[in-house]
């Protein structure tokens, strides 16, 4: 499965998947073959950061 390139539907995903399935963004972006650090660029074009102590975009 290929992460979404729409910013709301990746967040989605995104956040599904760490509460899920990954202790970490690292972790899934890994799973993915993707680089974490394009997760959140992606992400912070809609104001979304991950924290890390939550373990989801917020």
């Amino acid at each position: 499965m290929n992460l979404p390139n729409n910013p709301m539907m990746l967040l989605s995903v995104v956040n599904t998947q760490l509460r899920n399935r990954y202790p970490s963004l690292e972790e899934l972006a890994a799973a993915y073959m993707v680089d974490a650090k394009e997760i959140e660029e992606k992400l912070a074009e809609i104001n979304y950061t991950y924290d890390i102590d939550l373990n989801k975009f917020v």
